[in-house]
């Protein structure tokens, strides 16, 4: 008797954009959507420590071929930062490492906020999911081994003081992927000369997600229709310019980048298809992928080949034959020669 295989779950796609409730982790969000979707695949954009609250989205099915696209968007956070003592962990879960008597006042913290505008070296906290020799080091701090991690760029967009207090100060962040929370309370005290963590985080978005999109996991609970609140899995390349195609003229395009791929510039060809540019007329179209293409500049032959394939499908309106580009390109250059 054959064994059974196990039960799968729907082909269903698209984003639920979480608004994760404090205690939960990102991972557990994640089979919880996934449980109550009963859907095949799930996965998230950018993990959210337990105790933050806020933006996670949550990718079904094909929607998460476009998770890349949301973790590469920018964030935005909110968070209060407790002035005098430092912890294990940079925030209200570790244990207390060391106090300062230091209350920083509201000109001296604003005046401060610059220096961690920008781009700038950050150390990521010890209780992170950065990998050491293969090993969180979260599980490595756990342990009791002692986790020092490099410094490494990282950049914050807008550093804004929301409301200052003796004890106390609220900060809203904007800023790009790789960024800690957590470091930046961490160092923004030490460098006013005094210590802090943080108490309380919240993300309000993610790439092209706003606030207005998040829905409460007893929402989602409650729902009849639970599809029905789905976003389309393209939407999470909203926040991209868009280039509209029709067959024909995606065929070109496609074709262009296989050429391209061929000649060993495929990250180049991946990096231009993956940044669309508005545009309206069908012969500015070609020349500015013509131009686009020129720009790659690492293989003449290629990009000589791409320019001749442009040229040609412009000027007979004809799909570009799918061989490889030193083939084509000897070919057109012997019928020139006749």
């Amino acid at each position: 008797m054959g064994r059974r295989g196990k039960k799968k779950g729907r082909p269903i796609s698209g984003w639920v954009v979480l608004d994760k409730p404090v205690g939960m982790g990102s991972t557990e969000a994640v089979s919880k959507i996934k449980w109550l979707f009963q859907a095949e695949k799930a996965g998230h954009a950018g993990t959210l420590d337990p105790l933050a609250t806020g933006m996670l989205p949550i990718a079904l099915g094909e929607a998460t071929k476009t998770v890349p696209f949301v973790q590469e968007g920018g964030k935005l956070y909110r968070f209060d930062l407790e002035w005098g003592s430092e912890t294990s962990t940079d925030d209200a879960e570790g244990d207390v490492t060391a106090t300062s008597d230091v209350r920083p006042g509201e000109t001296d913290v604003a005046a401060m906020l610059p220096r961690f505008t920008g781009t700038i070296m950050q150390r990521p906290p010890a209780f992170s999911a950065i990998k050491v020799n293969g090993e969180r080091a979260y599980d490595l701090a756990r342990a009791g081994e002692t986790v020092e991690l490099a410094e490494r760029p990282v950049t914050i967009t807008a550093l804004t003081l929301l409301k200052h207090g003796t004890e106390r100060s609220s900060f809203e962040m904007a800023c790009e992927k790789g960024t800690y929370v957590r470091s930046l309370a961490r160092d923004l005290a030490q460098a006013l000369g005094t210590r802090g963590h943080v108490t309380a985080l919240r993300r309000t978005r993610v790439g092209g997600f706003a606030e207005a999109d998040m829905l409460t996991l007893e929402a989602i609970e409650a729902a009849t229709d639970r599809d029905a609140l789905l976003r389309p899995s393209a939407i999470a390349l909203r926040h991209l310019p868009e280039l509209r195609l029709g067959p024909e003229d995606a065929a070109l395009l496609l074709t262009c980048a296989r050429l391209a791929a061929r000649a060993e510039l495929y990250g180049k060809a991946r990096s231009y298809l993956e940044t669309s540019i508005a545009i309206k007329p069908r012969l500015e179209a070609y020349q500015l992928l013509a131009s686009l293409m020129e720009q790659l500049g690492e293989r003449e032959r290629a990009l000589k080949a791409l320019n001749d394939a442009l040229a040609f499908a412009v000027g007979r309106k004809a799909k570009l034959p799918k061989i490889h580009t030193r083939r084509w390109l000897d070919r057109r250059q012997g019928d020139r020669r006749r």
